[in-house]
């Protein structure tokens, strides 16, 4: 086992807060791993941030009538409100500064010096009106491999990179009306096709990480030669590329990845307090880290593909991501979160309308896994209500009548609390973590336990299965958890004998 576990959840696009779709994917999960680590007893940090470089921020803007550098404020701002509002504990959080595009800088420079990008011509979308070259969200088009409608970078339904050039009719998403010509430019590349082997290698090592989505995606671009992927882009916004045969480009937001996810590693460990040689050393293979993102579906490419084979590229200076943890799309009313339209729920709004420990058990419990799930208001209060909040307050109402005495606990109990511990830890370990099922395992044993019919010999077993249940449920019921339990720490063995209940917090939130 590693000395460490590493945590990344991608850094979303600063052009918005945080909506559901993003708290029930990616954040809720990541953030539910690093406490249960945690309570292991594993050292872990958990970083994520706002990505100020992407072509969404500078689309948003224009829409909005600001100025990007004014979204980007604003969003980072309610990004940050927003995970603490919903209870995720953020140690590395990255933000437009200056340390870390010189991390950035000095990592593609690496690759740049050690003669592993190359200057090659690539096709881009060009708008004459404007005298702009069209990448990622400038552009939309057919995707290439599965036909589907989308902006050029990644596609959202297959996961293949889309090139804004190998669109299919290929139009500007600000100026769909106006005719664009396709022309070449001379850009900075990391010819990935040079590490598909390898790629292949190390997949077929850890493929049983990878939910089964993912793990298609994977198996069909290593199956066919792999495109170039642009270190640099013919375009004004992001970071400025240092190297003079793309002077006045600038990096690839999807080049950043590697970059960024030891960045943020780095902020995480300095806020815990350990000192570091160097930024990237937990990355180091001496290190021993455990690297595991937890990532929406439609980023496989950029940080699995495309980022291993740039850490593949550096020699053996990096270690590879141990696990990647994807989830699908959550959507409202059976349709896609769209900001553009919107059509979605923020989380701040959701943190703001019930206790967040029902709005964490509800997003655990129709947590997008493997399939497409659904959010409704009716749906939320008719769950939470039957399978949370009644069935806890009853069990609540029991133990409280015991509270304050000391009573014994049978070894019978002890048994089961251990039986407990592990139906939980099944749902929290890898690599078949599932949010959704440490969901069910807590409203099946809360069922139980509201059935019990307490007695006075049997009370002291009764409230001993409770601790171990909410002890269980603790990296999600996170309120809850705090203000009933000493500590959080996952017992192996349960060797309790007698046990003094207290009177517990009720919860609200729910339909009657």
């Amino acid at each position: 086992m590693s000395k460490r576990v590493a945590v990344i959840s991608p850094a979303p696009t600063a052009n918005g807060d945080l909506h559901l779709g993003h708290l029930a994917g990616p954040f809720l999960a990541a953030d539910v791993y690093t406490r249960y680590q945690r309570a292991t007893g594993r050292e872990t940090v958990f970083g994520t941030g706002a990505q100020d470089t992407s072509t969404f921020v500078v689309t948003t803007a224009r829409r909005l009538g600001t100025s990007p550098e004014a979204l980007v404020a604003d969003s980072t701002a309610k990004i940050e409100a927003t995970l603490a509002a919903m209870g995720i504990e953020v140690d590395g959080f990255s933000r437009d500064e200056e340390r870390f595009t010189k991390l950035v800088l000095d990592f593609v420079g690496r690759l740049h010096s050690a003669g592993k990008v190359v200057l090659k011509p690539a096709r881009f979308p060009y708008l004459p009106s404007t005298g702009e070259y069209l990448v990622d969200g400038f552009v939309k088009g057919g995707c290439p491999v599965c036909l589907t409608e989308g902006c050029a970078g990644l596609c959202e339904s297959c996961g293949h990179p889309s090139a804004a050039g190998d669109l299919i009719d290929p139009r500007s998403s600000e100026h769909p009306d106006e005719p664009v010509e396709i022309r070449e430019v001379p850009v900075l590349v990391l010819p990935l096709e040079e590490y598909r082997a390898q790629l292949k290698e190390y997949f077929a090592s850890s493929g049983a990480a990878l939910r089964p989505h993912m793990a298609q995606a994977v198996q069909e671009m290593l199956d066919r030669p792999l495109p170039d992927l642009p270190i640099t882009y013919p375009i004004s916004w992001g970071i400025p590329a240092p190297f003079p045969e793309v002077s006045g480009q600038t990096i690839n937001p999807n080049a950043e990845t590697m970059a960024w996810s030891i960045y943020t590693t780095a902020l995480g460990a300095e806020k815990r307090g350990e000192v570091l040689a160097a930024d990237d050393q937990l990355w180091w293979p001496e290190s021993e880290t455990e690297v595991v993102y937890f990532l929406g579906f439609d980023n496989t490419f950029p940080f699995a593909i495309a980022g291993a084979a740039m850490l593949l590229a550096l020699g053996d200076r990096y270690a590879l991501p141990a696990r990647f943890v994807t989830n699908e799309f959550y959507e409202l009313e059976h349709q896609k979160f769209s900001t553009s339209r919107g059509h979605l729920v923020w989380g701040q709004e959701l943190a703001d309308r019930l206790p967040r420990d029902v709005g964490r058990f509800h997003l655990a419990a129709t947590s997008p896994e493997n399939q497409r799930t659904n959010f409704g208001w009716g749906a939320l209060e008719a769950v939470t209500g039957a399978r949370l909040i009644q069935p806890w307050n009853r069990v609540a109402a029991k133990v409280e009548q015991w509270a304050g005495r000391t009573l014994p606990v049978s070894a019978a109990s002890r048994f089961a609390a251990d039986r407990i511990t592990q139906r939980f830890s099944a749902a929290y370990q890898m690599p078949a973590f599932s949010l959704g099922r440490a969901a069910e395992t807590l409203a099946e044993q809360l069922g139980r336990l509201d059935r019990w019919e307490v007695t006075e010999e049997l009370a002291g077993d009764f409230c001993h299965q409770v601790e171990a249940v909410l002890r269980g449920a603790a990296p999600i019921l996170i309120d809850l958890a705090a203000a009933a339990l000493d500590d959080t720490a996952v017992r192996d063995r349960d060797e309790t004998t007698e046990i003094t209940p207290k009177i517990l917090p009720r919860l609200t939130g729910g339909a009657v």
